[in-house]
């Protein structure tokens, strides 16, 4: 990370010289008004602000506590340890995790050169980021998007170990440079980043791990990981050799974990695929139809009218007309 952010974010803060002098335990009001130790997002954002980053309190055991909003907490330097629902996670230089605003948490000491760094988010932010992405649905975009978001227990975390990939490090370090300079249009430039951060973060599925009912988080994300791939010609029978499940078991298993079917997947994904391509290229439609998988060019005309309510050819027109 650049020397003069990390020089910014070293600085003992009033709150942390406060404890350097005496003060034995956090300063509750400084989060929240209630009695329940539940960090309030109006403490730290101004009025119509969706998103802002303050430095993780240092030098003090930071107590049991969940937050109202979806918090991300990047490593700059050093290491900090968590306790997130009664599992122990330790945050490296360079990591990031995700919490969901059901989590609950609580934090070991950390050191003057453990420099972690808070992002405040709610969750609206992340609707715009995404429709700032385009209009390409992706199955493991909305799973990973409704586990932060959604208010349920389906996950507490997710946590990444991605400080080997660089171009998510620049993703980072750009949001947090331009929220400590209040860079002109930083929210449009925070929200699109975001959403290319959670992109290449998708890209790197393999480094993450879940909080919660972690089987199951990774069962699905294996699963529509293989869907996102291999929509075209994958099947059943070759997800469940990969993953060495019975058939019969693996499509009765992913109906209950995602409630749609193997082949309602396969066929959202295809018609996404379809639909973006309708508006967003040259491409025939009979070759848009066999680039998807669709062997029967009838069947696909069909599913496209019932769900959009006028043919390939008309939406075509009617998208590429307004761009």
């Amino acid at each position: 990370m650049n020397a003069e952010i990390v020089r910014q974010l070293s600085v003992i803060t009033e709150e942390e010289q406060k404890i350097l002098d005496g003060q034995k335990n956090i300063n509750k009001t400084l989060y929240t008004k209630k009695k329940e130790l539940v960090v309030d997002s109006k403490h730290f954002l101004q009025k119509g602000k969706l998103i802002q980053v303050r430095t993780h309190t240092r030098f003090v055991h930071f107590p049991r506590h969940r937050h109202n909003y979806v918090e991300l907490i990047y490593m700059c330097k050093g290491s900090t340890t968590h306790i997130i629902d009664g599992n122990k996670v330790v945050l490296e230089e360079g990591d990031l995790l995700f919490l969901n605003q059901n989590a609950t948490q609580e934090i070991l000491p950390a050191g003057v050169d453990d420099i972690a760094i808070n992002f405040i988010i709610l969750p609206q932010f992340f609707d715009r980021a995404f429709e700032m992405i385009g209009a390409d649905d992706n199955l493991l975009k909305d799973f990973l998007v409704g586990s932060l978001c959604e208010d349920s227990r389906r996950t507490s975390y997710l946590y990444f170990h991605v400080a080997d990939v660089l171009p998510i490090q620049n993703l980072i370090e750009n949001m947090i440079w331009s929220l400590l300079n209040n860079q002109i249009n930083k929210r449009s430039c925070n929200q699109l980043t975001m959403g290319l951060l959670v992109l290449h973060l998708l890209n790197h599925i393999e480094k993450m791990e879940t909080g919660g009912k972690a089987y199951h988080q990774e069962f699905e994300v294996t699963v529509l990981n293989y869907i996102e791939t291999k929509y075209k010609d994958g099947s059943l029978a070759e997800l469940s050799e990969m993953l060495g499940y019975n058939v019969y078991w693996l499509s009765r298993e992913i109906k209950k974990r995602t409630g749609k079917t193997y082949k309602e997947l396969v066929q959202t994904k295809r018609m996404n695929q379809a639909t973006y391509m309708l508006a967003n290229s040259q491409v025939s439609v009979a070759e848009i139809i066999r680039m998807v998988g669709y062997d029967n060019t009838s069947y696909f005309h069909r599913k496209f009218k019932e769900r959009h309510g006028v043919s390939p050819k008309e939406y075509r027109a009617q998208h590429q007309h307004n761009k």
